[in-house]
């Protein structure tokens, strides 16, 4: 199943993608579950699933204006020097523990929407990854749980103003731009994809492959990045933990390869699709 978030006539919905076209869950259950992520914590998508069976789609795809596949995350844990080639181009050593920061929810944009460069900077940065939806929440998840606590994937790309990261020792105010990063296009299931399911992921920009690696080259696994963030706080239904991002980001090619206005990026993950956005400038 494939889920998304989107726009129809200037109100928020999320429906439920049948071949290239969307059907309304919203309007089938939003007295119920009035978003995605109520949905999810509700666990009700297969519900959803039933209640769309023998329906006709009421939009197609290309017409609607996706958004962030969890529009209103509580949280976004997103996981730093988790492939062992980025972190090797970092100059910086593999950590006994998963690097975490946070990003904000209005730092993301939907599938086809413009990732924008702020003009506070021109090294705008692509990091291609790929974002677990937690569906069943839960505190100090054991690592042998953790993908019972998983509702879906989607893309993502942790597009990053590299100088502000590097302003202090402190990410945040790199990572968390408006709109600069790209969740989407949709939220596939767990029930799709096998635990422990070896995934390719590549990111594109402007047709050309920057990124390749497998989920079989994380540092720290998917279930213990679950285990370690939920003993921080209690992880609910619609967070989503990032994965990290694999060797050969824009800042460490010689020369730096940043992102501008008019370029286009893309990451794909096998088993989910392709997340494109185009890059705009800013405009004040």
């Amino acid at each position: 199943m494939k889920f998304v978030s989107y726009v129809h006539e200037g109100r928020e919905r999320y429906g439920l993608v049948a071949g290239e076209g969307v059907i309304d869950i919203h309007a089938l259950l939003g007295s119920r579950y009035p978003d995605l992520k109520s949905l999810i914590a509700g666990d009700a998508l297969s519900q959803a699933a039933q209640a769309a069976q023998a329906r006709e789609p009421d939009h197609r795809l290309s017409d609607l204006r996706l958004l962030p596949v969890i529009p209103n995350p509580g949280k976004i844990w997103c996981a730093g020097l988790n492939y062992g080639e980025h972190v090797r181009e970092t100059g910086r050593e593999v950590s006994e523990k998963p690097v975490y920061f946070l990003r904000f929810a209005d730092s993301q944009v939907g599938h086809l929407s413009p990732i924008l460069r702020p003009p506070e900077s021109t090294r705008l940065d692509f990091e291609g990854e790929i974002a677990v939806v937690i569906g069943r929440p839960g505190r100090r998840i054991a690592e042998a749980d953790a993908w019972t606590h998983i509702a879906g994937y989607a893309c993502y790309n942790d597009a990053t103003i590299r100088d502000w990261q590097l302003h202090t020792s402190q990410w945040g105010p790199g990572k968390n731009f408006f709109a600069t990063g790209g969740f989407g296009p949709w939220l596939v299931s767990a029930d799709e994809i096998e635990p422990d399911a070896e995934l390719t992921i590549v990111t594109r920009l402007n047709g050309q492959e920057v990124q390749r690696a497998t989920t079989r080259m994380l540092i720290h696994s998917i279930p213990r990045l679950i285990a370690y963030a939920s003993t921080v706080a209690p992880l609910q239904a619609g967070d989503v933990i990032v994965t990290g991002t694999p060797g050969g980001v824009g800042a460490k090619r010689t020369p730096p390869l940043w992102m501008k206005d008019g370029d286009v990026v893309e990451v794909e993950v096998e088993g989910i699709g392709t997340l494109r956005n185009p890059v705009k400038d800013e405009v004040l």
